[in-house]
C-alpha cells in the first residue's frame, strides 16, 4: 500500500535530506537550504534535468533529484573542478551520480538500524523541456525543495511499504 496523501515516514525521508545536505558540505564546499516540504502526483517539468534511482528493501520506491540546466552545470562544475558552459555526457553522468550519491547516502543511513537492508538501482537521467516521467497513478511525491550558492533544486522521494 503507498503511503498516505499526506504522510510518509520520517524514518525513510530525513536520510535522504541529511545526505543531499551531507554532500554539499562535503563534496561541494556549499550548504543546501531546505525549503518547505510539499506533495505532488507527478514528477514532471519541473527542471530541465531528473536523475532517478531507484531503491528496494523494506520499502520499494523512487529518489528523483530534479534540477535546471544552470544549477547541473554549477554543481558538476564544483564537484569536477571544471567549468562547463552546456549540458554534455559528463555533466549528465555527473548528475547521475549526484542522485547516486544521494541515494547512497540516505542507504547507508537506512541500514545501520538492522532491518532489511535498502538496496539501490542504477541511476538514469532524464533531460529536456517539458518531459514526463510516469509512474502509477496514486503515486504520492514528497517534494523537498532547496536553495544553494550552485542554484535551485528539488529532491522527490516515493516509497510503497513492504507487505508484511
Amino acid at each position: 500500500m503507498f503511503f498516505g496523501r499526506t504522510t510518509m515516514k520520517a524514518e525513510l525521508v530525513n536520510p535522504f535530506i541529511e545526505s543531499i545536505q551531507d554532500i554539499f558540505s562535503t563534496m561541494l564546499s556549499s550548504e543546501a537550504k531546505r525549503g518547505p516540504v510539499g506533495l505532488s502526483d507527478s514528477n514532471s517539468g519541473k527542471g530541465d534535468l531528473v536523475a532517478l534511482i531507484g531503491i528496494s528493501g523494506r520499502a520499494t520506491g523512487t529518489c528523483a533529484l530534479s534540477l535546471p540546466a544552470t544549477t547541473a552545470l554549477n554543481m558538476i562544475g564544483q564537484l569536477m573542478g571544471s567549468e562547463y558552459d552546456s549540458i554534455n555526457d559528463e555533466v549528465t553522468d555527473g548528475v547521475a551520480e549526484m542522485v547516486n550519491m544521494l541515494a547512497g547516502g540516505a542507504k547507508a543511513k537506512m541500514n545501520s538500524n538492522g532491518e532489511k537492508p535498502m538496496e539501490l538501482s542504477l541511476p538514469t537521467v532524464v533531460s529536456g523541456e517539458n518531459y514526463k516521467v510516469k509512474y502509477p497513478t496514486k503515486t504520492i511525491w514528497l517534494e523537498v525543495p532547496f536553495d544553494s550558492s550552485l542554484g535551485p533544486f528539488i529532491v522527490r522521494i516515493t516509497f510503497e511499504e513492504e507487505p508484511e
